[in-house]
């Protein structure tokens, strides 16, 4: 197996990975406030959250994804450091995510891979690589 595949099949188990962190994470936030409130019972909040969590992007698209994907610029860098940047910025947002979880702080996961992408880019590759916004 090249180094290209290794990293390849690694970037997808840690997209997977992410995957299951922002799901508990961001769906415990999310449930919280209607159980907390009694507007549901827990078993109810987790059916509708579970629904609509799966709907979302059937629905609504992918703009948030594809937002998130634009923060950065990879091309012109190996694939193989490419691929090593993305990994470090998802095991930084899977970190956080865990390190948030765990003391019960409510936090954003799409703002944690936000930062973890950034983070990493910045560090290896240059500021310049950030896209800032602004056009």
């Amino acid at each position: 197996m090249t180094a290209l595949l290794a990293l390849a099949v690694a970037a997808v188990a840690v997209v997977l990975i992410f995957d299951y962190t922002n799901g508990f994470h961001d769906a415990a936030n999310i449930v919280a406030t209607v159980i907390a409130s009694r507007a549901m019972t827990p078993a109810q909040a987790v059916l509708v959250v579970g629904f609509f969590e799966f709907l979302g992007p059937l629905l609504g698209g992918t703009a948030v994804a594809n937002t998130i994907g634009g923060f950065v610029r990879l091309d012109g860098i190996a694939p193989t450091a490419a691929l090593t940047i993305l990994l470090c910025g998802l095991l930084g947002a899977i970190t956080w995510n865990l390190i948030t979880w765990w003391k019960g702080i409510p936090s954003s996961s799409s703002h944690a891979l936000v930062g973890g992408l950034i983070g990493a880019v910045v560090v290896s590759a240059g500021m310049d690589r950030v896209v800032w916004g602004g056009g």
